[in-house]
């Protein structure tokens, strides 16, 4: 997966930007080719990267589960529901932004989950990949999918790595939380039914979200992603990315508990698995209790930490998925970044999203 537009800084004059962008391109090449991810080859399939990016010709060692996106027809909706497109402006900016509403939202909707995609991908692709669409069908709730723009970054990566997109009140953070609370004013819900999701750099975000934004998100997903303020640049991204960030976990705590659910890879190359338990999205305080389980699901074996507090509430779950490389686990091969084995993270965030108190098994 390509990790974010390097020429996102926006430098005041055309000579400084190309200045900055080329010193910057040599950064991410050099890196790249440390990493084994420049094989140099097709960097326009599908349209999606840059000419400084390559798409993979063959998948780099540790990845080779990935499964690429595929094209074909898309699936008919039920009768009723709908997959709208539409643009979203506020003080903080502008973005397109699709969501589906269930085909039973004339007679009220559970709730809203919010999926911020990764880099390279779109709100279509990401919809396929997490199949979240039919899982909103069956339990009546809103997803809604935002796009980045690619004025705002060339790879369509949310800007997680930037401090003004890791604060409240403004960039990113303040722009998905307003469209979140347009729409759960549009379909009347409330803030305790109100969740977001992501993978790669837009499981960074929601995490960003759940630090700046804990009175409009209740809940957060978090699939190969990395912890809040793990980075300021492009340098610090790339070493918070292998596993190098330095220093303890930042905080922008809002004084509300918000509960997180973690999926990550034992074979991610991209975002090393150290990073996911490392998230630590604000949770109440007070004694908890740990308990972990293992399993094997659809082949793939995991482990599962559970976090809860003394009354039986479960503040946060930690999947470890063995093999599992830089892809949404159990997710479907129409999208991209999806591995079809594994523990089903959709079912899982779902279910733990709207889960009431004590851990049902």
């Amino acid at each position: 997966m390509k990790i974010f537009n390097v020429g996102a800084q926006r430098p005041a004059t055309e000579d400084a930007r190309s200045a900055r962008l080329a010193a910057a391109t040599d950064l991410v090449q050099r890196t790249l080719a440390q990493h084994g991810l420049l094989p140099g080859h097709d960097a326009q399939q599908d349209g999606l990267a840059q000419p400084i990016f390559t798409k993979f010709g063959s998948l780099p060692q540790g990845i080779s589960n990935l499964t690429t996106r595929q094209t074909g027809p898309a699936t008919p909706l039920p009768q009723g529901a709908e997959f709208r497109k539409d643009v979203f402006t506020c003080d903080a900016g502008s973005r397109p932004y699709r969501h589906y509403v269930p085909s039973g939202a004339k007679q009220g909707v559970t709730g809203i989950v919010m999926m911020l995609h990764g880099c390279t991908q779109t709100p279509e692709d990401f919809a396929t990949g997490t199949n979240m669409n039919a899982l909103a069908e069956e339990h009546g709730f809103i997803v809604v999918y935002p796009q980045q723009a690619r004025g705002d970054n060339a790879q369509s990566c949310w800007n997680w790595f930037r401090r003004g997109d890791q604060r409240r009140g403004r960039g990113e953070p303040a722009l998905l939380a307003a469209l979140a609370q347009k729409l759960m004013t549009d379909f009347d819900v409330p803030r305790d039914h109100c969740f977001v999701a992501g993978l790669s750099a837009g499981a960074a975000m929601a995490v960003i979200l759940g630090e700046t934004y804990g009175d409009v998100f209740t809940a957060v997903g978090a699939h190969s992603g990395l912890p809040y303020a793990s980075a300021s640049d492009v340098p610090s991204a790339f070493a918070a990315m292998a596993g190098n960030r330095q220093g303890s976990p930042a905080s922008a705590s809002t004084g509300r508990a918000v509960r997180s659910i973690v999926f990550h890879g034992t074979a991610d190359t991209t975002v090393h698995p150290s990073n996911s338990g490392r998230i630590g999205v604000n949770t109440a305080t007070g004694q908890v209790i740990e308990t972990t389980e293992h399993g094997v699901a659809a082949g793939r074996s995991f482990s599962r930490k559970v976090t809860s507090q003394t009354n039986g509430t479960i503040t946060a779950e930690h999947w470890l998925i063995e093999g599992l490389g830089h892809a949404w686990s159990g997710g479907q091969p129409g999208g991209s970044y999806t591995d079809p084995k594994g523990p089903d993270a959709s079912a899982a965030m779902v279910r733990f999203f709207y889960q009431t108190n004590k851990e049902s098994h």
